[in-house]
């Protein structure tokens, strides 16, 4: 899919376009804090649809990604038992930055600064479409879930929560 003349070119536009992975562009008025209810208010889309892409670290502050749906937490204690390690925590918006590139808000697995391995909620690739942040805040993408699997090569877990 062409990007739309007012969409923003980012690491992650970038890779998409690299990877011939068609995307939609989905511009939306930022808020501090209002995370995935206020983009998918702003955007009329199912706050399910929209993916967080969390970015967490083990014991040995060893970063990662989680990529889970807007209206779910992950359970860290489960997330570090199919990951293999002893414990997972958010890391800080600092490290955040500076593992993947992009801010808090605008955090994309996809074009970070770092190959970072992600971790995908199962339940994820039961929806015909998602809407994941493009490298900006205020700016979402909408790409089909296999085609993370095939660009992203993540590990299928099961560790969502009803929040």
């Amino acid at each position: 899919m062409k990007p739309d003349s007012q969409a923003p070119e980012t690491p992650a536009t970038k890779f998409l376009n690299k990877h011939g992975i068609a995307h939609s562009n989905h511009l939306y008025t930022y808020e501090e804090h209002g995370g995935t209810k206020v983009s998918s208010r702003e955007l009329n889309v199912d706050e399910h649809a929209v993916v967080k892409t969390l970015v967490m670290e083990d014991e040995n502050r060893k970063p990662l990604i989680v990529l889970m749906h807007g209206d779910c937490k992950v359970s860290t204690k489960e997330l570090a038992r199919q990951a293999g390690v002893k414990r997972i925590a958010p890391c800080t918006p600092d490290d955040a930055l500076r593992h993947t590139g992009y801010m808090v808000g605008g955090c994309s697995p996809f074009g970070t600064k770092k190959q970072l391995p992600i971790y995908l909620e199962k339940s994820i690739l039961d929806l015909p479409l998602i809407y994941i942040n493009g490298g900006r805040r205020g700016y979402l993408v909408g790409v089909h879930p296999h085609d993370i699997l095939r660009v992203l090569a993540p590990k299928i877990v099961e560790v969502g929560q009803a929040s």
